[in-house]
């Protein structure tokens, strides 16, 4: 016990030593928290688990309540940008006010390595004296009955999901311990409104609009710069005065699951397909427009969140992201006017929708006040369905239906993808174990690498966001250290399967198959220095003996995330940017300046050196090849003239893994098969010459030995 307790405390004492040389003092956000309620209430002397809800602590003074406590993740679970939830801690005092709202974590990377992480605090430190009850809108909104809480420029989609987690949360939270009117109670189970079956009324575009199924948002830009009156954003773009009555933005919305106005807006086909694609409980809307503004807006991002368009119902507000938008290019519904924009949106169960209650659509309207400042102001649009096509059920007292896990959903939306991404990998295991086959035709197996490449950089790195990171390493070592659960795993389904095929290729190949074949940011390191090459650019590799003593350096540098990350993951993240992954793959460079001059830099050296930052930077490398020792096979053949005195594959090897004595180091190989190619040439491989050059001699010999004696002498 005691050896052990020497161990952990010198391996706490390194860690500590290393996260003070590299990031500094760091305090521990869950003292913060503590800290943060003895300011709203400096007397309070208990902290309890409430009755009601287990998950809301109650804060007493004398077994006086003052107020209560909780985590936002604990009530509500909204992914942001990062694809994870932002924890906030709230503080409701006995009136259902909030008194404080104060961050707790995040893995937003704009926040992260951007935007100071300060004006994410005073964004949620703005909550305080709101009510739960009331309505919340970031932005500047028109509508007199809500409260405006101003956005952070460059992070629209981070404080729509704080604004969200903080308000459904704190509705949830005050309206179960009843410091509020239970606004949820006529949303539950069987007293949500229905849609009527099979109620179809052929009708046009004047129609739809006149009884109110589609309704309108027009705003002129005169009413725009009225809006920004009394902010910053005043006077800056304004319209002419002849300007004044243009159209901004001429929107229509619907609600698309009543066959009235689905089939006659997307057509008998497109309103069928459209109801094969919900799910029980899921609703559907249509978003329309002309104009010269978006409502999708052009810097959307793809796996992101929609900032410019929102629903809110009962206080609620729904959001959309990527997995929620459905192109809509054909509406069939005649007399409609010549629209330019248009989108299908789906609402989750998970937001307990009601189609027949009102609900609101919410349009977001930047204005930029300088290089990187902006003021937003929010317009709402009102939505009723008409009565005739719905209906409203007796209540039935049941148990309400189980909720499928999130990841579940996840992985039925992003089908297609899961299935090419499958398909590929498929056709890649093809080639590893037909590879004997394959490298004697190189032109073929050269073309037909290069095709895989393509597809890793453009496919599965920009599109799918297939980029594994060593940030997915920690993560995975720290729950199985922690508490293990697949569901965090299992969330993105393209990096689930990547890293379960990489798992498996690096017990058979090692990492090579990855590094060498489905990792993006390399795959892009590749093609650009093969046209280097094809355009004479000199290329430059590193004495054998500097290299190899280089390859340490990415070790290293895992060691030191390891270290960080065992203090603080969310640290450990901030210096994972070690990789340009993020930069160049996942954001496809659309960042500030540095990191994109990063990326930048490590490409234009693989320009003169192949793979430069692979070879000697990459901590997920490192961490790849640590197993890649435990391999069961070794598929990539050598002879015993390798190495001594044949040198041609040792200095053909681009990223120079084979060693001068003939020995592939499987920990740097990345599987091009370019060597198994020589191997098998019996026009290039030393060997194999000098054996076709003996064979044919013998050939020749006894092919002199059996001319006759006659022809001899003749």
């Amino acid at each position: 016990m005691t050896v052990f307790l020497r161990r952990d405390h010198l391996c706490r004492w390194i860690c500590l030593f290393l996260l003070s040389l590299i990031c500094g003092h760091t305090v521990a956000q869950g003292d913060k928290g503590l800290q943060r309620i003895a300011t709203v209430f400096p007397g309070y002397d208990q902290l309890i688990p409430s009755t009601s809800l287990s998950s809301v602590n109650q804060i007493s003074q004398n077994d006086k309540v003052l107020g209560y406590v909780y985590q936002t993740h604990d009530i509500v679970k909204i992914p942001a940008y990062s694809g994870k939830p932002v924890n906030i801690q709230v503080i409701l005092d006995t009136e259902g006010k909030i008194k404080d709202a104060f961050v707790l974590e995040h893995h937003e990377p704009i926040l992260l390595v951007g935007i100071p992480e300060q004006k994410l605090f005073d964004f949620a430190a703005a909550y305080k004296d709101i009510n739960a009850a009331q309505r919340v809108v970031v932005g500047h909104s028109t509508d007199p009955s809500s409260i405006s809480v101003d956005a952070i420029t460059g992070a629209t989609v981070t404080v729509m999901v704080v604004n969200e987690s903080i308000m459904r949360s704190a509705h949830k939270v005050a309206a179960s311990l009843g410091l509020i009117d239970n606004r949820y109670a006529d949303r539950k189970g069987n007293k949500r409104a229905r849609i009527r079956a099979g109620k179809f009324i052929p009708s046009n575009w004047t129609e739809l609009t006149g009884d109110g199924s589609i309704r309108r948002l027009h705003l002129t830009k005169g009413q725009i710069d009225k809006a920004f009156q009394g902010t910053e954003a005043e006077g800056i773009g304004e319209a002419s005065s002849d300007a004044k009555n243009d159209t901004f933005i001429d929107l229509y919305y619907a609600y698309l699951n009543a066959p009235t106005i689905g089939q006659n807006l997307l057509g008998e086909k497109q309103f069928q397909w459209l109801k094969e694609e919900l799910k029980p409980g899921e609703h559907a809307i249509a978003v329309m427009a002309r104009g010269e503004y978006s409502f999708k807006g052009s810097g959307y991002v793809r796996g992101g969140i929609f900032d410019r368009v929102q629903l809110r119902q009962h206080g609620d507000l729904v959001s959309f992201r990527d997995l929620d938008y459905q192109r809509l290019s054909d509406v069939y519904a005649e007399g409609m006017p010549d629209l330019r924009e248009m989108a299908i949106f789906i609402i989750r169960s998970q937001y307990e929708f009601d189609p027949g209650s009102p609900w609101d659509l919410e349009l977001l309207v930047r204005r930029q006040t300088g290089p990187i400042d902006g003021v937003f102001t929010s317009f709402s649009g009102s939505y009723k369905i008409p009565e005739s096509f719905i209906e409203r059920p007796t209540p039935i007292v049941s148990a309400p239906p189980q909720d499928e896990p999130v990841w579940v959903s996840i992985w039925r939306n992003k089908s297609l993808q899961i299935g090419i991404v499958i398909t590929s990998l498929a056709i890649l295991m093809t080639i590893l174990f037909l590879q004997d086959y394959f490298v004697r035709f190189p032109r073929l197996l050269h073309n037909l690498r290069r095709f895989y490449l393509i597809y890793t950089v453009v496919f599965l790195g920009w599109y799918a966001l297939g980029q594994l990171s060593i940030v997915n390493v920690l993560t995975f070592v720290h729950a199985v250290m922690q508490d293990f659960h697949w569901e965090l795993f299992l969330i993105d389904p393209v990096i689930f399967i990547l890293w379960t095929f990489t798992a498996a290729t690096i017990l058979l190949w090692g990492r090579g198959v990855f590094c060498g074949w489905l990792c993006p940011f390399g795959a892009l390191q590749e093609l650009i220095n093969e046209a280097a090459r094809k355009l004479r650019i000199p290329q430059f590799d590193l004495p054998f003996g500097l290299h190899e003593r280089l390859w340490a350096l990415k070790y290293i540098v895992l060691l030191v995330l390891f270290g960080i990350s065992l203090e603080s993951m969310a640290t450990a993240e901030k210096y994972a940017e070690v990789e340009p992954f993020k930069t160049s793959i996942t954001l496809m460079f659309q960042r500030e300046w540095w990191f994109v001059s990063y990326a930048a830099l490590l490409l234009f050296i693989n320009v003169f050196t192949r793979k430069f930052y692979c070879r000697y930077v990459c901590p997920l490398g490192a961490a790849l090849a640590i197993p890649t020792k435990f391999r069961l096979f070794d598929w990539l053949k050598r002879r015993k003239e390798c190495g001594n005195p044949c040198q041609l594959c040792a200095v053909e090897c681009e990223i120079q893994a084979i060693h001068p004595d003939g020995r592939i180091n499987a920990n740097e190989c990345h599987h091009c098969l370019d060597c198994q190619m020589t191997y098998h040439n019996d026009q290039k491989c030393p060997p194999l010459v000098l054996k076709q050059k003996r064979r044919r001699k013998k050939a020749a010999s006894q092919d002199h030995e059996m001319i006759p004696v006659a022809q001899l002498d003749d």
